[in-house]
């Protein structure tokens, strides 16, 4: 099957935090990894938003172009992608010529359908700074909930999505003033033409988790599906492919930007990266047979339940989302992570504490898919030393050492034959069809535990075996309880290398490369050298 794992284009306007990471980057390339395993041909895609409104408000505070901070944060978070071993196939931009030409292909399409109409509408102006406000130029109480700092386009508080008209007593970010209303034209999409079509689409999802399916219906029953302006008075974005408007204008970021899923796997299909061809993208986009997974939180859900499949709709016969886990919030001491407010851990930070793959570990078993999660350093420390280097760690480094010493430095030919032995790989055997099953409901916290379950069960097999005795009383039998521990490990390692992919790619180099989502039979003779600790503990206080 072909799968897209399409994942959340985080904005190139400051440093990212561990709970982005948590939400949307992790479970993505987990994921993606398990399906590869599988055998699915998968196709990972994501990129830096370079043209949102936070870039240019950080922009204008630091006195610079927005050009120079994208190439400042675009380039941190390709660095980042890389040291956590985040599989892309492709990781690219919003500011790419690829993306404004099929951007602006699908602004034709959708006007040429009657699906995009030019209206007058109120915005704000800043009387001081003589310019009209895009949304996050703008901040106000919310009027939903009464939050005193949302944004002109979202709350981060209740996690609506608004209209800077809406907010009470709003201000410029610009210069503090109190904005005026004033008339400007802009193309508006018509949502409101999908609104029944969306409804059926999402009575139809009814293996969604609960809080995507029923937040998209209830903004469906609350308010129906509203018409937006998609264009913008900004100087910072795509071009507009046509000029009724006159100058001074661009497309509006949250319309173009959900189309980087279509862009980035057409810039895919035509690099070199891909032997397929410039048309292999179609496999994906316009195949029934296909699958598309979103990895977003939970404060994107309506641009990707609602709007980007209203956009779909309206562009022609283009594959809708098949899957969307969002993900709730990661918290720190009480509050949401947030970039903007500079509210938890960087990932940065993290990279300078803790191991890629320890990160990677104690962030998965934290995942917040049901509700919001508290995370903190010394959980994470926590997790790593009491879950990842007391069970898998430990369980590693004892055997391929007994075998190192025992077995003349081999993987011996000595299958066990032992009640025990056969009960032991029919748990690690069992575990894959298991996990497999949390992974097709993106449950991947629950496949963590599974893959958890089996070393544990390894770990208890040893302790009722006692290898280490067996050699002075019984060493054949050493030699097949040792044989039976490593091919429990040689499983167990596929099982964790979605998660753990580092600490696997070296297991690998020991064992050799698992041919897919299953046990592998050792080869006997394989040399096993003194092995060294796959990772290290965690020192807590400076974790604290």
């Amino acid at each position: 099957m072909n799968v897209l794992v399409a994942v959340a284009w985080p904005y190139a306007s400051g440093s990212r935090h561990i709970g982005h990471l948590a939400g949307a980057y992790l479970p993505a390339d987990i994921f993606a990894r398990q399906q590869r395993l599988v055998g699915n041909r998968v196709l990972m895609v994501s990129g830096s938003d370079v043209h949102g409104t936070p870039i240019a408000v950080r922009a204008e505070a630091e006195g610079v172009s927005p050009q120079d901070i994208v190439d400042r944060y675009h380039g941190e978070i390709v660095s980042q992608w890389e040291q956590l071993g985040i599989s892309w196939d492709l990781y690219t931009t919003t500011g790419t010529e690829n993306h404004a030409r099929i951007t602006q292909e699908m602004f034709l399409a959708q006007l040429e359908r009657g699906h995009i109409d030019k209206r007058v509408s109120d915005q704000f102006f800043d009387p001081e700074a003589e310019r009209f406000l895009p949304d996050r130029f703008i901040e106000g109480e919310c009027p939903n909930c009464g939050y005193g700092d949302a944004r002109g386009d979202q709350c981060d508080n209740c996690g609506r999505t608004l209209d800077p008209i809406d907010l009470i007593n709003p201000r410029s970010k610009l210069s503090g003033a109190t904005p005026e209303r004033r008339q400007t034209e802009h193309f508006f999409y018509r949502y409101s033409d999908f609104t029944e079509k969306l409804r059926t689409y999402l009575n139809s999802k009814t293996d969604w988790r609960p809080h995507v399916v029923n937040f998209a219906k209830g903004w469906l029953e609350d308010e129906g599906l509203l018409d937006r302006a998609i264009t913008r008075d900004i100087d910072w974005g795509i071009d507009i492919p046509v000029d009724d408007l006159g100058p001074g204008k661009k497309i509006y970021v949250w319309y173009d930007a959900v189309i980087g899923y279509l862009s980035a796997s057409q810039e895919w299909a035509s690099s070199d990266a891909n032997p397929g061809g410039a048309d292999d993208w179609k496999n994906w986009w316009e195949s029934d047979e296909s699958r598309h997974v979103y990895f977003i939180g939970k404060d994107n859900i309506p641009f990707h339940a609602l709007f980007w499949p209203a956009q779909l709709m309206g562009a022609g016969d283009l594959h809708l989302p098949d899957s969307i886990p969002a993900n709730q919030y990661v918290t720190f001491k009480g509050g949401k992570a947030s970039a903007s407010r500079g509210v938890g851990l960087t990932i940065a930070d993290a990279l300078d504490t803790f191991q890629p793959d320890a990160l990677r570990f104690a962030l998965a078993a934290a995942l917040p898919e049901q509700a919001d999660t508290e995370v903190s350093e010394e959980e994470i420390g926590r997790r790593i030393n009491e879950e990842l280097v007391a069970t898998w760690g430990n369980l590693v480094n004892r055997v391929l050492s007994m075998v190192n010493k025992n077995c003349d430095g081999q993987i011996p030919d000595t299958p066990g034959s032992a009640p025990e032995d056969h009960e032991l790989l029919a748990a690690v055997d069992a575990a894959f069809e298991e996990a497999g099953a949390f992974y097709e409901e993106v449950e991947l916290k629950a496949a963590l535990r599974t893959a958890m379950k089996a070393a544990q069960a390894a770990n208890g097999y040893l302790n009722a075996t006692e290898p280490w005795r067996l050699q002075k009383t019984d060493p054949v039998r050493a030699s097949e309880v040792l044989h039976t521990a490593l091919s429990a490990i040689n499983g167990v390692r596929v099982l964790f290398e979605p998660f753990l992919p580092f600490t696997s790619d070296q297991l690998s180099a020991v064992l050799g490369q698992p041919t897919g989502w299953h046990r592998d039979a050792l080869v006997a003779g394989t040399p096993i050298d003194k092995p060294t600790p796959l990772f290290t503990k965690v020192e807590l206080a400076e974790a604290d």
